[in-house]
């Protein structure tokens, strides 16, 4: 969850209409064309605007994914479209209700709670984490008082991501997820994990996506408010915009209905591997990193809402969005500065829990991408939140590069 994150085997645990719903169909089956030129004036949907991306969707599918569901929201309305299907099983389409995790797709979330808190005059982005969290980051390897806030939430803190220690790892892929995909695990303890390791940099000296960054947010949120995380976000966010498809799941291993099945090759990387049923699993493991689960509606409701003011004073907004850029091959150190793209793919900055990507035809868009077990979720808009597009898949294998293709579609090509 973005240019997402390269997929590093449990890296991804941190991280709609249904215009036309394809019942039965085999993972190859593109939707009902006749469909695509169908006026929709009721809902305000144009469909001819979004053909491209109607053929990036049904590619995504082609390519081996069962299903996928995507939604823009622009100014002339939204636009729908499902293909697949929802479980291989039944044949059941994918629909616009359908709920699905988020994956990495909560970092704005939780990075927006804490900018509220720093708009409150609660805490300042420059406090370090030992301020609130005293002692917890203090070790041969790190020290929380030279770490800020600031630098968990756009990556530049250093601290290891528990997700790609080797022992978490040996127990969320492979076979070693279906024995303990119900285990979970406390925010101490991913904590533990991450700061067992040594720093991968110094602090605010180099770049390095690190879910155990954003379980330090959670942790920090719940220290200067005194309530749960989820709670927070509940309040916050989710129950002021009316977000009725999204939920915080705390350790329930279950979806609420109605959701499609999510499939997962546990991150083996023979495409013959064998595919799993990984929908159920305790997402304690992800907590304020990528536990959220939503909606395409939702999503781009919250993604519109934050763009645009409606969550957070235009200073602490300002603070989100100034980023620091990503490097381009998906290392640990950025560039002096961001380049500009130059074989179509996205180029990236990443700010405090958004990232932006400006595309091969110049188009700055501001979201995030998420990946857990058997679910890939991309959240794109421009910076005035007027035009979001949302799209998730129900497998959590296949080309990324689909998903880019998606967004240059979207964006470009209309």
């Amino acid at each position: 969850m973005t240019r997402r994150q390269p997929r590093r085997g449990a890296g991804a645990l941190a991280v709609a209409g249904a215009l036309t719903a394809v019942a039965a169909l085999p993972a190859t089956a593109t939707g009902n064309p006749a469909h695509e030129t169908a006026p929709a004036a009721h809902t305000g949907e144009r469909i001819r605007p979004h053909a491209a991306t109607a053929r990036a969707l049904d590619a995504v599918v082609a390519d081996g994914t069962p299903g996928v569901v995507a939604r823009v929201d622009d100014a002339d309305g939204s636009w729908r479209r499902s293909v697949g299907v929802a479980d291989r099983e039944t044949g059941r389409p994918r629909l616009a209700r359908d709920r699905f995790r988020v994956g990495s797709v909560t970092k704005p979330f939780t990075a927006t709670v804490l900018l509220q808190l720093a708009a409150e005059g609660r805490l300042s982005l420059d406090d370090t984490v030992h301020t609130w969290l005293p002692g917890l980051v203090r070790n041969a390897h790190y020290d929380g008082r030279r770490i800020t806030l600031r630098q968990l939430l756009n990556h530049t803190s250093g601290i290891f991501n528990y997700n790609n220690d080797p022992g978490f790892l040996a127990r969320f892929t492979g076979q070693g997820f279906l024995q303990h995909r119900y285990d979970g695990a406390t925010p101490h303890e991913l904590v533990a994990i991450g700061l067992a390791r040594p720093p991968v940099f110094a602090p605010g000296e180099g770049w390095s996506y690190s879910d155990t960054n954003y379980i330090l947010a959670g942790l920090v949120i719940e220290k200067v408010t005194g309530h749960d995380y989820e709670a927070e976000v509940e309040n916050r966010i989710i129950k002021p915009l009316k977000l009725t498809s999204t939920t915080l799941p705390r350790s329930s291993p279950t979806l609420p209905a109605p959701h499609g099945r999510h499939y997962s090759r546990l991150y083996e990387e023979d495409p013959a591997a064998l595919v799993h049923d990984v929908t159920e699993f305790n997402p304690t493991v992800t907590w304020a990193a990528g536990t959220v689960i939503s909606t395409p509606r939702d999503l781009n409701t919250f993604t519109r809402a934050l763009l645009r003011g409606r969550l957070l004073p235009a200073a602490q907004l300002a603070e989100m969005l100034q980023a620091v850029p990503v490097p381009p091959d998906g290392g640990e150190t950025p560039p002096a500065a961001p380049r500009r793209p130059t074989n179509g793919a996205p180029q990236a900055t990443y700010g405090l829990g958004i990232r932006s990507f400006t595309l091969s035809c110049g188009v700055e868009v501001w979201g995030h991408g998420g990946q857990v077990p058997g679910s890939l979720t991309r959240t794109a808009a421009t910076r005035d939140g007027e035009h979001v597009l949302t799209m998730n898949r129900n497998a959590d294998y296949g080309a990324q590069e689909r998903e880019d293709a998606t967004l240059e579609a979207e964006f470009c090509q209309r």
